[in-house]
C-alpha cells in the first residue's frame, strides 16, 4: 500500500505543473504568478536532479526532469510576458537566490566526479540545502496573494494548484507511514501553501476573471430611450 501512494503522489507531482503550463504558454497569461517562486521552482528541480543523480534514484532523476521542464516553461513565458521583470534590479533580486542553488547543486557534482569526493557525504549536505530552501521558496506565492488582493489572478491555474494539494497530502501521508520525516514535515508546508492559494482563487476568482460583460440594448430601445434632440429625423 506504501509503494503504491508513493507512486500516486509521484504521479501527481509529474502532472501538477502542465495545467499552468497550458495557461502560461498556450494562453499567455502569467498575472498573479510570483517571479521569485518560478526561478526557485527550476533551480529546485536543477538541485533536486543533481541529488538524485547522486543517491542514483532514476524514479527521481525523471521526475525532476519532466517537472523541470514544465517549470522552466513557465518561468520563460513569464518572464517574456512581463518586461519589469528583465529589468536588471529585478533579476538581481528574484534570480540571485536560484543562481546561487544551482552553482551549489553544480559545485557538488564537480567534487564528486572531479575531486573524489564522498557521494553519499555530499548527497547528505545539498539535500538538507534544497529541503530548507524549498520550504522558504513555496512561501513567496502565497504570500503575495495574501498581501496584494487587487492583483489580477487570471494567469494562476486553479488545477495546477489543485493537483498540488492532491501530490502534498500522498506525500505527507507516504511519509508519515514510510517513518521518512523529513518528506512529511516539508510536504505538509507546501500542502498548507497549496491550500492557501487554492482558497484565495476560490474567493477571488469572480473578481480576477475581469470585468463584467457590458449590456447592449437592442437599437430600438436605445433610441426609443434617447432624448429627442439625438433621435434621427422622421
Amino acid at each position: 500500500m506504501t509503494a503504491a501512494l508513493g507512486f500516486l503522489a509521484a504521479s501527481l507531482s509529474i502532472s501538477n505543473v502542465w495545467p499552468q503550463v497550458w495557461r502560461s504558454c498556450r494562453h499567455g497569461r502569467t498575472s498573479g504568478l510570483s517571479s521569485a517562486s518560478s526561478w526557485f521552482a527550476v533551480a529546485l528541480n536543477l538541485s533536486w536532479l543533481t541529488f538524485a543523480l547522486l543517491i542514483g534514484d532514476p524514479a527521481q532523476v525523471l521526475t525532476h526532469v519532466v517537472v523541470g521542464v514544465g517549470n522552466t516553461a513557465v518561468l520563460v513565458s513569464l518572464v517574456r510576458n512581463r518586461p519589469d521583470l528583465r529589468d536588471r534590479g529585478t533579476l538581481v533580486r528574484t534570480a540571485a537566490g536560484p543562481v546561487a542553488l544551482v552553482a551549489l547543486a553544480a559545485g557538488s557534482a564537480v567534487a564528486v566526479t572531479v575531486l573524489g569526493a564522498d557521494r553519499a557525504a555530499v548527497a547528505t549536505v545539498l539535500g538538507a540545502v534544497i529541503t530548507t530552501v524549498g520550504v522558504a521558496a513555496a512561501v513567496p506565492q502565497p504570500l503575495s496573494l495574501l498581501t496584494d488582493r487587487t492583483q489580477d489572478l487570471s494567469g494562476l491555474s486553479p488545477a495546477r494548484w489543485w493537483l498540488g494539494a492532491g501530490s502534498g497530502s500522498m506525500w505527507v501521508t507516504y511519509g508519515w507511514l514510510s517513518g521518512q520525516s523529513i518528506t512529511w514535515l516539508t510536504s505538509g508546508f507546501g500542502l498548507c501553501c497549496a491550500l492557501v492559494i487554492c482558497g484565495v482563487l476560490v474567493v477571488r476568482r469572480p473578481a480576477a476573471s475581469g470585468p463584467a460583460p457590458v449590456r447592449v440594448r437592442p437599437v430600438g430601445i436605445r433610441l426609443a430611450l434617447a432624448p429627442a434632440a439625438l433621435r434621427p429625423a422622421a
